[in-house]
């Protein structure tokens, strides 16, 4: 057998490709949206992909399963559990609906499915059993059901999808389905999440790949909680401190609901002149993506571009600023190259956001301006209606500026009525990084946003400096 994680840092998510080498045959569970990665790793050990599935509706990336099986003519598996409100879209008809104890054989390897709800009601785990080895199961593909040392968030459909307290019966599922599930596993199955640290599908995700059920039987948060029969103690404990959730995991549950739609071969991009961009800038008919670092964006950026900073974490951020149902102009990005505007395509096509056209390599022959910005020692005679604090909850509740208020950087664009109409935004995150994004969307959106210098740290430094002085 053979079996390989695909991570995917920006996200912090992980697709995994299971294969019978005798027969040359493999699944993939979990793909995101830009698939020459699967393709690569098939060929690469002389596999063809024969079926993909997933283990749920995701919420933080748009799934790939239409996309891999458009391109590989592999048979798609998705769950059939959860009841009529969970069930896929029509664009999954030619899909088999799994139930709990269903399987796919691939050669000597067969795949079990396990109804694990909590974090969704339709949750699946895939029992993976190699029977060139052995007769039970030795790996557990476990989406957001457990991760390395947590388990997935049951409050996501409250706060993504429009539910009204459903992280209470989902935090008993969860407690359920350790029980029942995974803990009735023997101490030695390997346990693959979808998911490592940074995720905000969990609050306490461990950066190790895998982990085992006897480790986290011994070791995770949760392990004295149902070692004692104690569902209330383990829902309090779950539910408390749940990191913000992105705005745009609404659209991405149901999208992937629905079945997010097929871009097939891509076309190629186009590189600009700087004459090009200039007069499609005038004409108001593309949004400019600089994807330089926020401290070289304010020595001077083009009038109304978006800043998202890289490419490592441009599904990331580019989700934070912009609403693809809103905004469908092309995107026309910096890159120093076509490889690196075709990555920035790839990473944005993750979250949905599939209208990058084109790049240029340099500013030079564009029209600059530096964003504004006020210094922390200024920031008390600064006239402004706003002082915005953009991180998250966890970190505003640490320590503020006085009279912030809090609007996590993922979930502005979508929240502008609780912005002022008129008058001065100052904004602010830790460093300064976050705050960039968010500020160069929320001008797009006709905001008057000054950026704090240093953000928090750059004022705390100031606070002391102060003192010191005293």
């Amino acid at each position: 057998m053979l079996l390989e994680r695909i991570y995917d840092e920006d996200l912090a998510q992980a697709s995994y490709l299971i294969g019978c080498q005798a027969r040359g045959e493999a699944i993939v569970i979990d793909p995101r949206r830009d698939i020459r990665v699967y393709s690569d790793v098939a060929k690469k050990h002389g596999m063809t992909i024969t079926a993909v599935t997933e283990t749920h509706i995701h919420a933080d990336y748009l799934s790939g399963t239409r996309e891999l099986a458009a391109a590989t003519g592999a048979t798609m598996y998705v769950s059939d559990e959860g009841g009529p409100e969970w069930t896929y879209g029509e664009a999954f008809d030619e899909a088999v609906r799994m139930r709990d104890g269903d399987t796919i054989r691939l050669g000597n390897v067969t795949i079990t499915a396990a109804h694990t709800p909590g974090h969704t009601p339709e949750h699946l785990s895939f029992l993976v059993t190699d029977g060139a080895q052995a007769s039970e199961p030795g790996f557990m593909i476990t989406g957001d059901f457990v991760f390395v040392g947590d388990v997935g968030r049951p409050d996501l459909l409250d706060e993504a999808a429009g539910g009204i307290d459903t992280r209470f019966a989902g935090a008993k599922q969860l407690f359920a389905s350790l029980r029942n599930r995974f803990l009735t596993l023997p101490d030695y199955v390997q346990v693959l999440p979808g998911h490592g640290a940074g995720s905000a599908c969990g609050k306490a995700l461990g950066a190790i790949d895998s982990t085992t059920v006897g480790y986290e039987r011994a070791f995770a948060w949760w392990g004295k909680y149902l070692e004692a029969g104690d569902e209330q103690g383990f829902i309090d404990e779950l539910l408390n401190g749940q990191p913000d959730a992105h705005a745009y995991f609404a659209r991405m549950k149901v999208q992937n609901r629905i079945g997010p739609a097929v871009l097939g071969e891509l076309t190629d991009l186009v590189e600009y002149s700087a004459d090009e961009v200039r007069a499609e800038l005038e004409a108001d008919a593309v949004i400019f993506i600089d994807t330089r670092s926020h401290s070289a964006v304010h020595t001077g950026t083009v009038p109304g571009s978006l800043n998202i900073p890289g490419t490592a974490k441009a599904a990331t951020y580019g989700a934070w600023a912009i609403n693809p149902d809103a905004e469908q102009r092309p995107l026309i990005a910096l890159a120093t190259d076509r490889d690196e505007a075709e990555e920035l395509r790839a990473h944005l096509m993750r979250v949905g956001i599939d209208t990058v056209t084109g790049f240029i390599p340099s500013l030079d022959g564009l029209d600059l301006i530096a964003p504004r910005t006020v210094s922390p020692e200024e920031l008390d005679e600064f006239d402004h209606a706003l002082l915005l604090d953009v991180r998250s909850k966890a970190e505003y509740a640490a320590g503020h500026l006085p009279g912030a208020e809090q609007l996590s950087a993922g979930r502005a664009l979508w929240n502008l009525d609780r912005l002022p109409s008129e008058g001065t935004i100052v904004s602010y995150c830790r460093s300064g990084l976050r705050n960039s994004v968010v500020a160069s969307a929320l001008r797009r959106a006709g905001f008057d946003v000054v950026e704090l210098e240093g953000s928090y740290l750059g004022w705390v430094a100031a606070q002391s400096a102060g003192r010191a002085a005293a």
